[in-house]
Formats: C-alpha cells, sequence, structure tokens
C-alpha cells in the first residue's frame, strides 16, 4: 500500500477572502485523506474550545505533532504535523539565524506500514543567505541507512529555481518536480517542495487544487505518493 504525504502552509486558517475559517482547512485535510499532513503558519488560538491544532486533529481524526517556532504569552505560531500512522520518535529542531523571525523544523520517524519513514517538516526563511543556512542544518538531520525512507517536506520560501538551496536539496535527494502551488487562486510559484530518498519511491507528486482548497488559503497543498 503506498503513502501519501502533503505539505500545506494553512496560513493562519485565513483565507482569499480574508476570513478566519479553520473549518475550510480541515476539509482540505479531508479531502487529501493523506498519511501525514505537513502544516506551516500554524496559529494557536482557541477555535469552539480548543486549540487551533487540536482543534483539527479532532475534525480530521488524526493525530497532531506540534512544532511552534515563535512563542507568545497569548498564543503560539508555527509548524505542525498530523498524521494517521504510529509515532516513533519527535525532535524539534530550531532553525532561527540571529536578527531574523524564528524558524524551525518538525523531524520525526514513523511506522510507515512496517518500514520507518523520517519526515522532516520545515518553513524556512525569507532572505536567501538565510534559507543556505538553513538547508545545511537540515541535510544534516538525515543519517541515511539508519531509516527506510526519508522525507523532507515543506514550504521552503525558496523562487530561486537554480539557487543553491534547490542545487543542495536536488543533489541529495535527487530531483523532484517543482510544482506550482502559490498564489492559490492562480499558481505560478512552487514555495511548496517534496523529496523523497530513495528517488524511485516517489510515484506521484500533485497540487490538490479543488475549490475549496482555492480559498482555504493562499497556498495549495501539495502531495506525493510514495510506493512502499
Amino acid at each position: 500500500m503506498p503513502l501519501t504525504l502533503v505539505t500545506y502552509n494553512i496560513h493562519a486558517c485565513v483565507g482569499t477572502d480574508g476570513r478566519f475559517e479553520p473549518a475550510r482547512i480541515a476539509g482540505v485535510i479531508r479531502e487529501l485523506d493523506a498519511d501525514v499532513v505537513a502544516l506551516q503558519e500554524v496559529d494557536h488560538r482557541h477555535v469552539e474550545g480548543y486549540d487551533l491544532l487540536d482543534y483539527l486533529a479532532v475534525k480530521t481524526g488524526l493525530t497532531a505533532i506540534a512544532g511552534p517556532t515563535l512563542l507568545r504569552e497569548s498564543r503560539h505560531y508555527g509548524n505542525a504535523i498530523l498524521t494517521k500512522l504510529p509515532i516513533l520518535t519527535v525532535n524539534r529542531v530550531d532553525l532561527t539565524l540571529p536578527g531574523r523571525e524564528p524558524r524551525g523544523a518538525l523531524d520525526v520517524t514513523l511506522d510507515g506500514k512496517e518500514r520507518h519513514v523520517q519526515v522532516v517538516a520545515t518553513h524556512l526563511g525569507l532572505k536567501p543567505w538565510e534559507r543556505r543556512q538553513q538547508v545545511r542544518q537540515l541535510l544534516k538531520l538525515f543519517d541515511i541507512d539508519s531509516r527506510d525512507i526519508y522525507v523532507l517536506l515543506g514550504d521552503l520560501n525558496e523562487w530561486f529555481l537554480w539557487g543553491r538551496p534547490l542545487r543542495w536539496l536536488h543533489g541529495h535527494f535527487r530531483s523532484t518536480p517543482h510544482v506550482a502551488t502559490y498564489p492559490s487562486r492562480k499558481p505560478f510559484m512552487a514555495l511548496d517542495r517534496l523529496w523523497v530518498h530513495p528517488r524511485r519511491r516517489l510515484a506521484k507528486l500533485e497540487v490538490h487544487a479543488s475549490s475549496l482548497a482555492r480559498i482555504a488559503s493562499d497556498h495549495l497543498p501539495l502531495k506525493g505518493t510514495i510506493e512502499i
């Protein structure tokens, strides 16, 4: 059976119409029916008596792993993972650089249907020099041959197709297609990415462009199918 993995920048559940509507994000996640969903821009606020991430977990039937990067008195903000798979290990990685917005990654090992799957989910910085340093840190997380399958996914904020961060990642994982996910109404930028090692395991990479997804966030979800 294949595994499906998704990266989705939910824009704090504020849609392209400017409305905060967490139910729409939950609806898109249910449409995806994925084994693993990496989320970016998760604003930890209260919705129907739940923290936002817990609300999404309840509405989708998935297990939540929080990876906040910006810690505030009122509510936190950052990355998260929702998954159907048993969780074996969780490592929260700080990618913050001096003077820049806090950034991080969630490095988790999952039981992927009798194979161990390392999933690293991230949201990189806006400056090119920032992304270069963060990608170097991310690549150090992968100890090839200690797991069966390795996945790096997230919003890389990298629009330079021939920039060093993408060249390093393609060199490490082998090249994968760039699929436009931003902006959601008329996407032309491939900001959201997904790599798999071994590369032959990646059977399909596609954007999820339902009518609901086009309005729920300013990004569209990117979905990869991995053959186990």
